[in-house]
């Protein structure tokens, strides 16, 4: 009674972290890595300096990136655009017009206040399936988005 097992219901070895394999259609972090390098390539064209995050399906942050000079606050609104964007399965600045609703403003505080719904993130969306999402802060909202829409197109 005093003994305990790390056998599964099935008489077999629980499996351990290393043992477990993603789930097919996950963000690698090869894949996230892409992502960024290709924002951070659009910024360089752009002549700016940005922060840019890519976090999975789940908000949890992937990959990250802030360039030399870019503003330090660049690399929060990154990542909270990029959870806002993974959440609500959109580009993060569809959800700037709502973001006083009531719905939007109950999830950001279940999400413990670090979603930010303004524009800069793209979700990444694979055969119906988001995956996660790219956020990116310090130029403009709209060169953010192009970064952020640039390297999705490194997938």
């Amino acid at each position: 009674m005093g003994t305990s097992s790390c056998r599964d219901r099935n008489g077999g070895a629980e499996d351990t972290p290393s043992d477990r394999r993603l789930p097919p259609m996950a963000l690698t972090l090869a894949e996230a890595n892409q992502v960024v390098q290709g924002a951070l390539a659009r910024a360089k064209e752009l002549n700016i300096r940005i922060s840019v995050a890519v976090c999975d399906a789940g908000g949890r942050l992937v990959a990250f990136n802030r360039m030399d000079g870019a503003i330090w606050a660049g690399a929060y609104g990154s990542q909270g655009k990029a959870i806002a964007s993974a959440a609500f399965a959109r580009p993060s600045g569809e959800l700037a017009e709502r973001a006083g609703s009531p719905i939007v403003q109950g999830i950001a505080a279940a999400e413990g206040g670090h979603m930010i719904p303004s524009q800069g993130a793209v979700p990444i969306i694979r055969n119906g399936v988001v995956e996660g999402a790219c956020g990116v802060g310090g130029g403009t909202a709209q060169q953010d988005e192009d970064c952020a829409r640039a390297g999705l197109a490194k997938l």
